[in-house]
């Protein structure tokens, strides 16, 4: 009898070796969460709101740092050489992870040097444009570009950002040119279309909508394959001329390149948790985003795609950072 207990209990240690040597901790100070885009824009507001909801998970501070600048390769630069111990990760997103690559020197390489973690959120942006232009449908606005060649311009949050390729891949679909002028963030590029300096804006759901829904702007068009249900009347440039035409955006979470293995994981498990909890889901939905939280291996295999799409748009196009 004594031999069958301890048997029992040799067992029952080795079944739970795995667990034990599994379940990896996060460093035990405060996380910081980094946005490469100022205060008030989207990807700011997305990743407040998750990271609250990481900070109730784990017990423990989640700091959001903003560090604009240069269409968020800034902050991937800054995450690709922070320390890999688990304590900093990025909400990053298609510009800087797999638009800007191809346009210029961004001092990283977003497959060696940044991790996948999930997928965070996707939807479709808001063509915008100010009522002052007279312009009230997508059909005005394609005419006005053809009659006037240059006349017309757009704002995007930074060279190389997903409302920048929007707006380029829109010029080599219609045959128009219009002109990009980029912005450190949504929120300065929101400003200067709502004071009338710039006339349209491929602008993230949560900026627009607002403003949409107060009559400041107006909703053209969405750059999705399908109609948004927060927009159900406003058509997609696919369904207004140009079939086929997707811009989708979306953010990403990713971690210094040489994170070890389990706190890659770990941190994986945690932002799932926090992406699928109900009120976080609902409170993202209703400002246009939709959770999408995966593998960290569906996240690879998503970013090369949009890498190799996005990458032959510049090539054809001959866009830079100019």
């Amino acid at each position: 009898m004594q031999r069958r207990r301890s048997m029992m209990m040799m067992l029952a240690a080795a079944l739970a070796l795995p667990l034990a040597t599994t379940a990896q901790e996060l460093p035990k100070k405060p996380l910081t969460l980094v946005v490469g885009f100022a205060a008030g824009g989207a990807t700011d507001a997305a990743a407040r709101l998750i990271a609250k909801k990481l900070q109730e998970n784990l017990g423990q501070t989640v700091v959001v740092e903003n560090r604009a600048g240069a269409g968020g390769n800034i902050a991937h630069q800054a995450v690709a050489a922070a320390a890999p111990d688990g304590s900093t990760i990025l909400l990053g997103s298609i510009g800087p992870l797999t638009i800007a690559p191809h346009m210029m020197k961004v001092g990283y390489d977003p497959f060696k040097d940044l991790a996948p973690l999930t997928m965070g959120v996707m939807f479709p942006n808001v063509l915008v444009v100010h009522p002052g232009a007279g312009i009230k449908t997508f059909a005005d606005f394609i005419a006005r570009a053809k009659a006037k060649p240059g006349a017309l311009d757009f704002a995007s949050t930074g060279a190389g950002s997903a409302s920048h390729l929007a707006g380029e891949l829109l010029n080599q679909r219609a045959g128009i040119e219009t002109i990009h002028i980029p912005y450190k963030g949504g929120a300065p590029a929101l400003q200067d279309l709502l004071g009338g300096r710039v006339t349209a804006y491929y602008a993230a759901p949560p900026t627009a909508l607002p403003h949409i829904e107060a009559g400041k702007l107006i909703a053209i068009a969405t750059t999705g394959p399908a109609r948004p249900a927060y927009l159900p009347n406003v058509p997609t440039i696919a369904e207004s001329g140009y079939p086929g035409f997707n811009a989708s955006n979306w953010y990403a979470f990713v971690a210094p390149g040489k994170t070890p293995e389990p706190i890659l994981e770990r941190w994986n498990k945690e932002l799932v948790k926090a992406l699928n909890a109900p009120d976080v889901k609902a409170e993202l939905l209703k400002h246009g985003l939709t959770p999408a939280p995966g593998t960290r291996k569906e996240l690879a295999a998503y970013i090369a795609g949009e890498s190799k799409t996005w990458g032959q748009l510049v090539k054809d196009r001959k866009i830079t950072a100019d």
